[in-house]
This record gives C-alpha cells, sequence and structure tokens, in this order.
C-alpha cells in the first residue's frame, strides 16, 4: 500500500521513543506504519513498504534506516541518530527540557507529537478495534500487541533464559531480572523495583490512595487492570475461551488474585506448575503465589492490624480480620439471609442448600463441597504434614493448626469475652462461650440423651 508519509512526524513509535529516546526511525504515514516498527513486529520488511515522503530530507533521513548509517551525533552523550530531529528530542531528555503541557492535567512532554498521543487519554478515543474480541485501543501499536493474546505470538525472546514475550517493552523489564538492576526506590520503606509502574502501584499501599472507580457500583481500585477486570462483573463479557473445554474467562493473563482467567485454567488440563517450594517441596503454577507462599516458612508478617495488633502475611488477611472488629458482613445468601464476611464462606454456604459436592477423593469416595476441603482431606491419606511447630517440633498438615497450636507456647488468648472479659485461644471457644450469657441453644434436643437422664434419675 502506497501512502504519503508525514514528513513532521516520520520516527520511531510512541511507546518505543518513551522507552527507549535512542530507538530507530521507522516511517510514519498517514496510516501511522510506525506503530508496527521494526521494535514491535520483526516480520514486516520495510524495504516493501513502498512509503513516499513530503520531501527530500525526510527521504535521505528514511533511507539511513536501510542502510545503517547514523550521520547525526548528540553533543551530551555521543549517541549516534538516524535523523536530525531526533538529537533536538535526545538533548531534551538530558535537560529535562519538556515544553510541551497537557491542557486538561498539565503532564508535559518534549515532543509535541507525545502531547497529541497523549490527549486521546481525555479524549476517550479509542480507533483501533480488535478484529476478534472487539476491545479498542487508542495506538495501533496497542493494539498489534493485543493481536497477540489470540495468536499466541512472542517475537521478543530472552537470550538468557529463552522467555518469549509479545513487547519488547516486557522483555527490556525482564531482563532486569537477571540482572538484578533495581532502579526505582520507595522513598517511604526503601524497596526498589525494576520497573517505575511497579513503584508507581507500591506507592499506593502506603497511600491507600484508589484512582480508579467503578461508574456502576462506585468501587475504587488501586490498578486500571483492576478495574477494567472488575467492570467485566457487570456485564458478563468473558470473551477468552479455553480451546479444551470451551469455557469462558474474563482475563487471559495471570493474575495471582484473579482465578477466573484462561491461563490459570489452561493449567488444569495441563497440570503444569513451575514454581517449587525449596523448603516443603509444594509447588504453583504462578510465582507470585510462591512468594506469598515463602513467608508461611520464614514467619514474615508484614500487615498489622491498629485494633488488635495481629499481623498478617498478606494485606487480603488483615483486610478480613478487619471485619472482625467492624462486624461487616458484606456477602448475603439469597436463599436464607445469612450474611458472611467473606465472598468464598457464601458460595460454600450455598451448596448446603443445593447438595453440591463437586470434588471428589480419588482414595476413599469421600466429596466436598470445595476444592480447598478435598485437598486438605488428601493429606490424611499421604499423612503429609508441612507445618512445623519451632517450639516442640509438633507438626501439623494446616496452617492454621499449628497457628492455633503456637498459642499453646505463647499463651495468646486474643479472643475476648465482651460481657465477662473472659478469654480464649479459639474464635469457635468463645461463641460457645458466649452462649453461657445469652442463654442461647441452638441445637436441637437428642431425645435418647434425655431418656437415659430420666432412667438414671428414677
Amino acid at each position: 500500500m502506497e501512502t504519503e508519509a508525514d514528513g513532521e512526524d516520520c520516527g520511531r513509535s510512541e511507546p518505543d521513543r518513551n522507552l527507549d529516546p535512542h530507538g530507530h526511525l521507522q516511517p510514519d504515514t498517514d496510516e501511522k506504519v510506525s506503530e508496527f516498527s521494526k521494535t514491535e513486529n520483526s516480520d514486516i520488511d520495510w524495504k516493501e513498504t513502498k512509503a513516499r515522503f513530503k520531501g527530500q530530507t525526510n527521504l535521505r533521513w528514511h533511507t539511513n534506516v536501510h542502510t545503517g548509517e547514523k550521520p547525526f551525533v548528540s553533543d551530551v552523550c555521543g549517541e549516534e541518530f538516524y535523523r536530525q530531529d531526533h538529537v533536538t528530542t535526545d538533548v531534551k531528555v538530558h535537560t529535562g527540557e519538556k515544553p510541551f503541557g497537557c491542557s486538561a492535567c498539565g503532564k508535559r512532554f518534549n515532543v509535541k507529537r507525545n502531547l497529541n498521543r497523549h490527549m486521546i487519554v481525555h479524549t476517550g478515543e479509542k480507533p483501533f478495534g480488535c478484529s476478534v474480541c472487539g476491545k479498542r485501543f487508542n495506538t495501533k501499536v496497542y493494539l498489534t500487541r493485543h493481536i497477540r493474546v489470540h495468536t499466541g505470538e512472542k517475537p521478543f525472546g530472552c537470550s538468557i533464559c529463552g522467555k518469549r514475550f509479545i513487547a519488547k517493552v516486557y522483555l527490556t523489564i525482564h531482563l532486569k531480572v537477571h540482572t538484578g538492576e533495581k532502579p526505582f526506590g520507595c522513598s517511604i520503606c526503601g524497596k526498589r523495583f525494576n520497573a517505575k509502574k511497579n513503584l508507581t502501584r507500591h506507592i499506593r499501599v502506603h497511600t491507600g490512595e484508589r484512582p480508579f472507580g467503578c461508574s456502576a457500583c462506585g468501587k475504587r481500585f488501586k490498578e486500571k487492570g483492576s478495574l477494567t477486570r472488575h467492570m467485566k462483573d457487570h456485564t458478563g463479557e468473558k470473551p477468552f475461551g479455553c480451546s479444551v473445554c470451551g469455557k469462558r474467562f474474563k482475563a487471559t493473563s495471570i493474575y495471582p488474585r484473579q482465578k477466573t482467567n484462561l491461563k490459570w485454567h489452561m493449567e488444569v488440563h495441563t497440570g503444569e506448575k513451575p514454581f517449587g517450594c525449596n523448603d516443603c517441596g509444594k509447588r504453583f503454577k504462578v510465582k507470585g503465589v510462591l512468594t506469598r507462599h515463602m513467608k508461611v516458612h520464614t514467619g514474615e508478617k508484614p500487615f498489622g492490624c491498629s485494633v488488635c495488633g495481629k499481623r498478617f502475611n498478606r494485606r487480603g488477611y488483615l483486610s478480613l480480620h478487619t471485619r472482625v472488629h467492624t462486624g461487616e458482613s458484606p456477602f448475603g445468601c439469597d436463599v436464607c439471609g445469612k450474611r458472611f464476611k467473606q465472598q468464598v464462606h457464601l458460595t460454600r454456604h450455598v451448596k448446603a442448600h443445593t447438595g453440591e459436592k463437586p470434588f471428589g477423593c480419588s482414595v476413599c469416595g469421600k466429596r466436598f463441597k470445595v476444592k480447598g476441603d478435598l485437598t486438605r482431606h488428601m493429606k490424611v491419606h499421604t499423612g503429609e504434614k508441612p507445618f512445623g511447630c519451632s517450639v516442640c517440633g509438633k507438626r501439623f498438615t494446616q496452617q492454621a493448626y499449628l497457628s492455633l497450636h503456637t498459642r499453646v507456647h505463647t499463651g495468646e488468648t486474643p479472643f475476648g469475652c465482651d460481657v465477662c472479659g473472659k478469654r480464649f485461644k479459639r474464635q469457635g471457644e468463645l461463641t460457645v462461650h458466649t452462649r453461657i450469657h445469652t442463654k442461647e441453644k441452638p441445637y436441637g434436643t437428642c431425645m435418647q440423651l434425655t431418656f437415659s437422664f430420666l432412667t438414671w434419675h428414677l
């Protein structure tokens, strides 16, 4: 296809310019051919694009892409470029000069074309649509990257471990795993990150900021991706289908807290669990879950309750625990009205009405309502007890049992009666004790026990 390139915007694709100010020049036509630059799609043969240019200067600069000639040198860093205007842009990178400002939010840019592209964020314009799932994007390069989710294409490979990625930016971030480079540090706690976006996300842990809000229910999120996934709860959209069983999902990528996605589901068929714990040998599907699991062995509990001081190894567990103090039970049963603090408890409860027990033990045939109960039950047959007490060495099948046991040594009694002040090691013990004050007797009369009692007295 012959197009006439815009001489004022003949340059690298936007994301590559932002990530690497010394990237290669590609032609930018009225059809925005540069969005499929060599950095984004290595299959394109640029000698066959037949791009046309308004001026001889632009054509001459473009020819340098094919010859490899870089006649323009930056006086600041000595970097060589194909075009003179890229030297000007490079100087602004070093000086920090950003003469172009957004009239909507004030964000500033070193070149006008970056500002033009940024403005689409405010207008909401998304002119590029995916022909497979219909998702829309504000730049063609993002559409190109997205298409690879459907095709499975990963053109960028790590030369060290061979792992492949759909975009060069992901490869760049991944390489820091091997080098150990973490140039971005948190000014509050000192934790360091290999990508600026990870630091930005982390900062919200300290500030509590949740800048992304749902227009349907008002729920707010720290990340835009979380909001996007949440919106599908309202729309019911499930654009991604399993090629094996046909089950459909809201998302494709593995996200530790979003188990309803395609990649996670595919491992049900493959059984793949590539990440293993060096301490107990337990294996996991994703690295993030392994990282959280390791805190079981290290004892690290960075999240503390501001009311009672109890500490947790995950922020999610702290959030759930807080409901013990607030009494919040946001999840209600549509059948009997009983309310629960966690969605998983409601899901399990609903099966009490339906009688559904979809998970069966392959050894004894016993069936369970939730997979977690089956997993715990299997340890009865295997004898596995991965959790050991550091004081007496006694071992347990579950972390929860170890936590309860530890209170024998520490004397901790975290559950207190509001009426008499008596304290208990377990929530269940407190619940039973409370009935002394309330006179509640929730369980029916045993006729056999009543008969035996009367006979003994007669």
